[in-house]
This record gives structure tokens, sequence and C-alpha cells, in this order.
């Protein structure tokens, strides 16, 4: 481990912060750290995600291997990637960085980060098949999901390979409607300030974030729309509404000028592809105009699910979720078309139906007819928990399943979507923001007793079913698009492989 004072740490993190700004606007490279982005991150950040890098390594990941390699993947101007610093600088973990860039500057450094990035030295955008320049992005709707995509996208600034924020479509509220949507991205109760400027455009009807001119525009037929007046080409439209689920309701966003495709953000119906990113997006054709990126609950479990069953089988199960309440239940009692979601959703825990359980079927269809599942609302405002009652087709330890999980979440393919927490003191409010899909709270796993082996396991996994389920939104959306960043390098595999006979 490092024993470098904190302020040479800070000063290390301060001289990458250019150099990480730089690669992404220039070449749209994001610099992580085990697949934790330091674009955009503090110099504190910065520092936090190498010291992240004990729980893969065992060792924090030096600051200098990091300064070095960035300043040599500077020099080779790689296309768009998602450069993991982590796996490439493995080698530092054999001594202490300043040794390791001694030895680096002696030996071939230049080379060895070149074999690693040869994938991505030669297309500007590798795998894309697309020119740069950015994909246009419309939002239909602009509710707690719409807001948190908007600040996603907003984030990350003006990335001339991914994806670019260009309108949003809503129902005209009142006369200073652009005033109160731009305060509604501006604050939010739950998940805090705006990380950035927010200006109005009252002549324009823009809302100008970050830098970027969203155009504002009022209608409440989806194919009532010009979007190529406004200059918007070829746009994805991602609607929020949860309106429209099937593809005839769907597609009527296709006949608006200016719209390619469209990504709802609720459980398709009928022939509408539900996509779980990380599970089943390689099913994503150009032919599909109309997807689905199903629900926050399926997003949350699925991935999940898929790794327990890889490794040791789902014979059965059943999932309860515990689930803050949402915007289609009555803040008092009133009547409402559902069974007791009229009640008072701040007073009440609520039972009610989760379509979950059979959709996780549509992504994974090895687990088709086995699930069941329920839901209970409760009085919290996000930040849900899925409890996955087991049956398993061998026999585990609580310990072995826990370190399976471990092991998806930091080094598989998975690890986008699975986190993992063994703190004895986290609660609900610990998870608001998650930007991973679902987190395995492994104190909580049950599995046999007294260290036993058990074919009957009780797994807790806790998401954020606002923030998490909009990064995947995000990621179904660059999918569709076919602007996903290659990794280099590339991540391990072999812990997805089924070990079952």
């Amino acid at each position: 481990m490092s024993t470098q004072n904190w302020s040479t740490k800070l000063a290390l993190a301060e001289a990458m912060v250019p150099l990480i700004g730089r690669l992404y606007r220039d070449h749209g490279v994001v610099a992580t750290v085990h697949g934790r982005s330091l674009v955009g991150k503090s110099v504190t950040g910065i520092v936090k995600a190498h010291r992240f890098a004990r729980r893969v390594d065992d060792v924090e990941l030096p600051l200098e291997t990091s300064l070095e390699l960035l300043r040599t993947v500077c020099r080779l101007a790689p296309g768009p990637a998602a450069v993991d610093l982590a796996r490439l600088g493995a080698p530092a973990l054999r001594g202490d960085g300043a040794d390791y860039s001694r030895r680096s500057r002696a030996d071939d450094l230049e080379q060895r980060v070149r074999t690693a990035l040869a994938p991505v030295l030669t297309d500007p955008a590798p795998g894309s098949g697309r020119s740069p320049g950015g994909q246009d992005v419309v939002l239909y709707g602009f509710g707690r999901i719409g807001r948190l995509v908007a600040r996603i996208l907003l984030e990350r600034g003006d990335d001339p390979h991914g994806l670019r924020l260009r309108a949003i479509v809503v129902r005209r509220g009142s006369a200073d409607d652009l005033v109160k949507r731009a305060a509604l991205l501006r604050r939010d109760s739950v998940h805090g300030a705006f990380a950035g400027t927010i200006t109005v455009d009252e002549q324009g009807r823009r809302i100008v974030a970050n830098g970027t001119a969203i155009q504002v525009i009022h209608s409440d037929d989806p194919a009532g729309v010009d979007y190529a007046r406004h200059g918007i080409r070829d746009a994805l439209v991602i609607d929020n509404t949860g309106t429209w689920r099937d593809e005839e309701g769907l597609s009527r966003h296709l006949r608006s000028p200016g719209a390619a495709r469209v990504l709802l953000t609720a459980p398709g119906k009928g022939a509408v592809k539900n996509v779980v990113h990380g599970i089943n997006e390689g099913t994503i054709t150009e032919r599909d105009r109309v997807v689905s990126a199903a629900s926050c609950t399926t997003n949350a479990i699925t991935p999940v699910l898929k790794a327990v069953n890889d490794r040791f089988g789902v014979v059965h199960g059943h999932v309860e979720t515990v689930h803050s309440f949402t915007n289609d239940q009555n803040l008092i009692d009133n009547f409402h078309r559902g069974d007791r979601r009229g009640r008072s959703a701040v007073l009440n825990m609520v039972l009610t139906e989760t379509g979950a359980a059979s959709a996780v079927a549509k992504a994974l269809p090895e687990l088709a007819g086995k699930l069941t599942g329920n839901s209970i609302r409760v009085p919290t405002p996000d930040v849900s928990l899925a409890i996955l009652n087991l049956t398993l087709a061998q026999e585990v330890s609580r310990a072995q399943l826990n370190e399976h999980l471990r092991a998806m979440s930091l080094e598989s393919a998975l690890q986008d979507q699975i986190d993992y927490v063994d703190s004895p003191e986290v609660v609900s409010t610990d998870f608001v923001g998650t930007r991973k899909t679902g987190v395995v709270d492994a104190l909580a796993t049950i599995a046999g007793a007294d260290g036993a082996a058990s074919a009957n396991v009780v797994l807790y996994v806790w998401y954020d079913n606002e923030r998490g389920y909009s990064e995947q939104v995000v990621r179904v959306a660059e999918s569709l698009l076919g602007v996903v960043k290659p990794v280099v390098p590339p991540l391990r595999t072999a812990a997805l492989q089924p070990v079952r006979a």
C-alpha cells in the first residue's frame, strides 16, 4: 500500500484531471478504475477511485501509475473506448508506484499500452459503423426518469462520439412552464442539486444546461412533432411517459420528421423487445425501431439472477420487492383504478403486484416459469429492496455465494450492473444515487446454518429504482444507437460460464 501523504496524492490527482478531460473531449476516451469512471470526478474522487482498487487487487492503485499511463494513452490518441487504468497498470501492483514508474520508463511501457489499445487505435468509432458527431436524443416526457436521464447525459458533457440531448417534449403546464421545467432539473428533493449550470432561453424556448441547448417542445401527440424543424435528425426518442407500451402505440413517434427509433422506459407489451443491459442487449439489431428498457426491478434482479443461475442453477424462487412509492399512487386516500393504490402512499405499506418476476424470463429465457413475485410499496421516496428466495440446483455456503457475487461485481462483464456491500450499517438512503443496477447486501445473505451448504438461499438486493434504472436506460440507448465504447483491456468473462454438468 502506498505511504504517500495526502497532499502528494492530491497533487498527483490534480495532474491527472486535464489528461482525463482531454482524452474524453478530444477522443471519446473514458478513463476508469475497475469500471468506475474518472471523467468529471473531483480530485478527491480520483483518489478515492484509486483506493477502491484494493477491493479487486488487494492493494491500492498508485496514482503515479495512472498518471504515467494517462500520458502514454494521450500520446497514442486512441479512438473512443473505456480504458481501465487498473487493469492496464496491473504490473504496478508488484511493487510500489515510484518503483514501477522507473521500470516502466526503462522498459517498453508505450509498447505494452499500444498492444492493449490496438483495437481502438485505427478506427475512430470502433464497432459502431457510424461517423463521429454524436447521436441525437429526444426525451418525450420529463418526469422522474426523464430528468435523471437528462442529468446523466448532461454530466458527461459534449461527447462527440456519444449521445447528444437535443430536446424534451412535454405538455404545456402553465405560462411559466419553461422556468418550472428548468427549476425541476436544477433541484431535486431526492437527488440534490444539478451538477453544473442551467439558464433559460425564453425567446428560443430552450433550457441551456452545461452549455447544451435543449429545445423544449410542447405536444401531447407523439406523431405531431416536427423534430427536423429544430435541426434534429435520426433521433432516438426516449418515451418516459409509459402511456404507450405496445409497438403500435410507440410507433406513432416514428411518424414525426427527425425521429428514427423509440426507447420505452417501462416494460413493453406484445412484440416489443424488453432489454436489460448486461443481459440481452446483444439481441438488438439494426432493424429494431422500438425497444423497451424493461422495469427498474427487472433491471435490478436479472443480472444477479443470471450470475447465480450460471454458477449454481436456479430451480425455482420467489421475488419480493420492498419498493418506494411512485407517482402513480395517491398522496392521500382517493379513488384509484388500481387495487389498494388509492390509499395514502406516505402513510401506508401497500401490498401490490409486480410483473418483474415474469419479466425476467423475457431477458433470461432459461428462468421462464421458475419465478413468482409480489411487491410492497412503502413510504420512502426512492431506493427499493428485492428479496430473492431461491432454490438452487446445487448446495452452496453463504461464503461461497457471497464470494461469487463479489467477484461478479468486480471482474465480470456484469460489473456495470452488480455491486456488492458488506457493511453492517447500510440502510436505504445509503444507496440513493447508486449507478449500479443492484447492490448485493452480503451480510444479509442466508445460505444454510453455521456455515453449512444449502440449496435454499436468500439474497437481499438494494437498488435505486430511479438513478440506477436511468443509468440502464442510457446504456440501452447507447447499444441501440451503436455508440457503445469498447472496454480496454477487455473484461474477464470466465466467471459467467456455467460450471454445472
